[in-house]
């Protein structure tokens, strides 16, 4: 907990006295509602309690750093260990996955984009794009997917009503960094319509780290009457991202930009094509009772020369979801659903003979496997709510989710071949919620089921062969919480207290470089408190000062955990900070002016089961300066500068659990964070 006290008690210094000032003197000097952020739409079924971000949150930070909005969300931590590596945990479920993010559902624009093996690519979509963000923490989400992580529901942005815009926003930087990101919006009585082409590049803050990436999304509404609407999505990502991989600790506290040696040599990379087509219709049928349908497609083409190998993959997945809302049922509100998702994973590993390449990094050799994955997932949920008084409301849900892998190995034949099926029983899903009106706020309270499954990879032996003792983790969520406006709605504050028990403990042993076998292994208790506080004062008619902070507390233990010889029960979750902070300081000037001030605090983090290994505590301070303005009735002007990592601090930005050693060299446990760097940027914003 090195660091952790002095700030924290910095700052609710500033905020008590703050609110004492409020208290003195609340009517002469708050005299009319200050917005503490965007008012974002609610996906969320009902009173299920969620977290939201909106543009004002996003702009506080560099257009390609997601990993510090998402981090601005109490009991939510992204792992990023590059541009192209991000590992989301939501309570500390996933913090165990050792790549990608995994255990939780992701939506955009309210189409699944999860696949089949349960794994979301946040990095798929231009964090210049997104209107909104929001955050169902934990498996109290029926509606979507009920998986023991959550659910995170990311929006494009709206176009202004009856207005058509052409912008571009343009950013320079730090390690050679270039983005822009042009785009069209259009709205009128008939047609919503968004386009935008974006572009950016990096040589990257370490060795064997340039990153380039071109994208473009489409968006659009078309009206086809007063109570139907046809909706299509279009995203396109199309990147190459060099990777450095995880450094050791000698490495990390000498000289963080360094590359991963065998990395380097290979000169590793990734390089990827994603799109998602979705086409959606809404219908109300009467005042009361509404649906919206989805049917999307899914493409990946993948390829990953590593020191161990060469990965060759694509994925072609396809979709439906639909959703039926209905009030005034027995003097309820009503939500039933089915969201249906399968996919065709291809892939294929090929020998990296770039030991004999005379230094030229990664060189194909034969094969060494060919296969193919069929994987389905179906979810059907319901939600109902019903007023049990004038401030009293009751929620019960319940979700079913059933899953099933084909595998075929197309490389090996007759003994040699491991293909198999594996189908999970089907697994029920319930959820109960209460939620109690106040007059400056509501109070809640929430018990549900969750699961994960398994990747069909996960559940092989070392030989390649289906482990039928494999069976999903699952747990049961109890979660108390509250969220209240005070002193005309200048001050918020939200808290949540929650224990979840996971039993059937996946964890994963790496037997070699790009080997893991997974098991069940106990039991772990996950349990703690998130407070988010937001403050606005306005210092005088043309300034606001906003304060605010969230605070996590992660309980998290190992309840009932023995790896063969070795009994772990007792010990704190691995991967898991106990404490974090994130808070920050915001100044507002009624001219256009904005000064941000960021910190994140981040505590010590278990590296191994044993806990005989931690990563150190760290605080990192970001500053940004932004300017907006209109220079006509038509043309608007934005300019905007920033510092990251504003006191150069040497920090891990994302961990390994557990690593292994292989040829005698030291584990790889770290991925540094940036170094200090700087950035600015203008957007022109023209209205047609």
């Amino acid at each position: 907990m090195k660091g952790f006290l002095s700030p924290l008690f910095l700052l609710l210094a500033i905020f008590f006295g703050f609110s004492q000032e409020v208290q003195q003197d609340s009517i002469t000097q708050l005299d009319e509602i200050i917005l503490l952020e965007d008012v974002v739409p609610k996906r969320a079924v009902g009173i299920t309690a969620s977290s939201t971000l909106g543009p004002t949150t996003f702009e506080k930070f560099n257009p390609i750093d997601i990993a510090s909005a998402i981090n601005q969300v109490s009991g939510v931590y992204i792992l990023s260990g590059a541009l192209n590596t991000n590992r989301i945990t939501i309570r500390g479920v996933g913090a165990r996955t050792p790549f990608g993010t995994n255990k939780l559902r992701l939506y955009f624009n309210g189409i699944p984009v999860t696949d089949g093996a349960g794994s979301s690519t946040i990095e798929a979509f231009d964090f210049e794009n997104l209107g909104s963000m929001e955050v169902i923490k934990g498996p109290k989400a029926t509606a979507y997917g009920a998986n023991l992580g959550g659910a995170i529901m990311l929006d494009t942005k709206l176009p202004f009503e009856d207005e058509t815009r052409l912008s571009n926003s343009f950013t320079i930087g730090s390690f050679g960094m270039v983005k822009d990101n042009l785009s069209f919006q259009h709205s009128d009585d008939k047609l919503e319509l968004g386009f935008s082409y974006n572009h950016f590049k990096t040589d990257g803050y370490r060795q064997n780290n340039n990153f380039e990436r071109d994208g473009f999304l489409l968006t659009s509404k078309i009206r086809l009457g007063e109570k139907s609407s046809l909706g299509l999505l279009v995203n396109h990502i199309d990147y190459t991202a060099q990777i450095p991989s995880s450094i050791n600790q000698t490495d990390f506290d000498e000289d963080p930009t360094r590359a991963a040696g065998n990395w380097l040599a290979a000169q590793g990379f990734e390089a990827n094509k994603y799109t998602l087509l979705g086409l959606s219709y809404s219908q109300e049928f009467t005042e009361n009772l509404k649906n919206t349908t989805s049917i999307f497609y899914t493409y990946l083409d993948h390829y990953e020369p590593r020191p161990f190998n060469i990965l060759d993959e694509f994925t072609n997945g396809f979709g439906l979801r639909t959703q039926f809302e209905g009030g005034n049922f027995l003097g309820g509100d009503y939500v039933l659903g089915a969201e249906l998702y399968k996919d065709e994973y291809h892939w294929g590993t090929f020998q990296n003979l770039f030991a004999d390449n005379n230094g030229n990094g990664s060189l194909q050799g034969d094969r060494l496997s060919m296969n193919l994955e069929f994987r389905t997932q179906l979810n059907l949920f319901s939600t109902y709510t019903y007023p049990l008084t004038d401030k009293l409301h009751a929620q019960v849900g319940l979700g079913l989710n059933s899953t099933s892998f084909d595998y075929r190995d197309l490389f090996n034949t007759r003994d040699g071949n491991t293909s198999a099926e594996r189908d999970f029983d089907a697994i029920l899903l319930p959820n109960l919620g209460i939620q109690y009106q106040l007059a400056t706020g509501s109070l809640y309270a929430n018990v549900s089921r969750g699961f994960s499954n398994p990747s069909l990879e996960q559940t092989l032996t070392p030989d390649g062969l289906i482990n039928p003792e494999i069976e999903q983790e699952k747990g049961v969520n109890l979660e108390l919480g509250g969220a209240f406006t005070l002193f005309q709605k200048s001050l918020s504050l939200d808290f949540t207290l929650y224990r979840m028990t996971i039993n059937d403990l996946f964890v994963e042993e790496r037997v070699g470089e790009d080997q893991f076998i997974g098991r069940n292994a106990g039991e772990t208790r996950h349990q703690g408190l998130e407070l988010d506080i937001k403050y606005a004062l306005k210092l005088c008619e043309a300034v606001v000062l906003s304060p605010y902070l969230s605070y996590t507390l992660n309980d998290h233990s190992f309840v009932d955990f023995v790896d063969e010889d070795n009994d772990f029960s007792g010990n704190p979750l691995t991967g898991v900070p106990k404490h974090r902070i994130s808070s920050g300081l915001d100044v507002r000037h009624s001219n256009g002016l904005r000064f941000n001030l960021t910190h994140q605090f981040v505590d010590e983090i278990p590296l191994r089961d044993d806990n005989s290994l931690n990563s150190e505590s760290f605080n990192v301070f970001h500053a940004k300066l932004a300017y907006q303005t209109s220079l006509s009735n038509r043309v608007s002007l934005g300019l905007n500068a920033g510092i990251n990592n504003l006191f150069d601090t040497n920090y891990a930005q994302s961990v390994l659990i557990n690593a292994s050693s292989f040829g005698g060299a030291a584990p790889r446990y770290f991925y540094p964070g940036n170094g200090r760097n700087v950035y600015g940027g203008v957007t022109l914003g023209y209205q047609l």
